[in-house]
């Protein structure tokens, strides 16, 4: 099915940001260990609605997954802060002590739903 939504989550998903994307219908592409342009693009991000990443450590990885994919919304799923070089690139920074990872996926989905 074309209209499959899909997300490359990159990083340990401790908090299961995933897998509550999962449960909502999106297929998961995950990336283990360094997040690079191989690696985003064996896990598809050209045809990823979102990227997810829980490790601020891996976050050179954002300004990669926008060249390749400009439309991919990129979510940080983390406690620590981005770096400032690449705070502006992500679409959206949540603390998992915020927001549980439940909320964010269906906030994640209802704001990419504009059909509805």
């Amino acid at each position: 099915m074309a209209d499959q939504l899909t997300a490359v989550v990159a990083g340990p998903d401790e908090h299961g940001l995933g897998e509550e994307l999962a449960a909502l219908g999106v297929e998961i592409r995950r990336i283990e260990g360094l997040v690079t342009a191989e690696k985003l693009e064996d896990a598809g991000i050209a045809d990823a609605a979102y990227f997810a990443l829980t490790d601020v450590e891996e976050a050179t990885g954002i300004p990669v997954a926008k060249e390749l994919n400009p439309g991919v919304r990129v979510v940080t799923y983390a406690s620590r802060s981005l770096p400032e070089f690449v705070a502006t690139v992500a679409d959206l920074a949540v603390d998992p002590e915020l927001l549980d990872a439940a909320t964010v996926a269906e906030e994640l989905l209802a704001d990419g739903d504009s059909d509805s």
